[in-house]
């Protein structure tokens, strides 16, 4: 079909259709400029807490992230777009249910409602099932878990979501002094996979919960251990992955099955949290793929 095209009063020829598209994608745009706008506080208090709200919606920024929120089948309740960056409705708003509440703000307020230091101009509500403990154990049987005790860097984290998902992990718990798995920046390094990993709070105390699912549980280490090809990583296992400087309490550590090191040059210390459990995520992938029952 051959668009047709309409003079414009300065003498330039546009596509009337895309035209028309354009105008509809602006008339779904409403404009706030009050600070004290529900949707508007909501967002700003979701970013600055980096945890779900009480209505279970997840802050996220960025025309990438949004789109992986829409490949993924979450609910929106609502999409900010900054004024400067309008162009980009076209792009995000046909790919949004025409229920979800679509605004405008000017540059300032979006500013002090998105924190962010490069900014697209374009931010969203999610949301984000949330699963409970029971809920990630009775999936051990399809895969590893991996437990995060005390990471304190949402990059770090994020990366370990991302790669978890990527590896075929079947879930994974967040322990008590872990940073948020909604914390923006963990949310932006996950690329996505946040939203399709069931993740779920536990206590590092309760470890007898994990066994009576039959869960061995693996712990990593810099210094000593069984080599990391040397492991066994026949299922239902946990792999505990501790803080970047300290690593798992010792009190932790006493109570694993099997302490497993990544062999490494002598004169590197340690890993880098996200680096580690994406090694050790990786090897437990392989070998399960070679073993005859091995299924990713």
């Amino acid at each position: 079909m051959r668009c047709k095209e309409i003079e414009t009063y300065d003498g330039k020829k546009v596509n009337k259709t895309a035209t028309a598209h354009n105008m509809d994608t602006a008339g779904r745009l409403r404009r706030i400029e009050g600070r004290h706008n529900t949707l508007v506080k909501e967002l700003r208090s979701a970013f600055a807490h980096g945890e779900l709200t009480a209505g279970g919606f997840c802050a996220i920024e960025g025309t990438r992230i949004i789109e992986e929120a829409i490949r993924s089948g979450l609910k929106f309740r609502a999409v900010f777009f900054r004024a400067s960056a309008e162009n980009k409705a076209e792009r995000l708003l046909p790919q949004v249910a025409a229920y979800v509440e679509t605004l405008l703000l000017p540059d300032k307020l979006f500013a002090s409602a998105v924190p962010s230091e490069t900014p697209q101009g374009v931010a969203a509500l999610v949301r984000i099932k949330e699963f409970q403990l029971q809920d990630v154990l009775n999936r051990s049987q399809a895969g590893p878990l991996l437990a995060i005790a005390g990471v304190q860097d949402p990059g770090n984290l994020g990366t370990m979501v991302r790669s978890a998902e990527a590896f075929g992990a079947s879930g994974a718990l967040r322990g008590e002094g872990t940073v948020s798995a909604f914390n923006p920046k963990a949310v932006r390094a996950s690329a996505g996979s946040v939203f399709r990993l069931p993740i779920a709070r536990f206590k590092l105390t309760a470890l007898d919960e994990l066994r009576a699912h039959g869960l061995r549980l693996i712990a990593t280490s810099s210094h000593k251990g069984t080599p990391l090809p040397e492991a066994d990583w026949t299922l239902p296992l946990a792999i505990f992955i501790g803080n970047e400087g300290a690593g798992l309490p010792r009190e932790l550590m006493h109570q694993m099955d099997e302490t497993v090191v990544i062999p490494q040059a002598a004169a590197v210390e340690s890993l880098n949290a996200g680096v580690a459990a994406s090694i050790v995520l990786y090897e437990c992938a392989r070998q399960r793929m070679l073993s005859p029952e091995g299924r990713m």
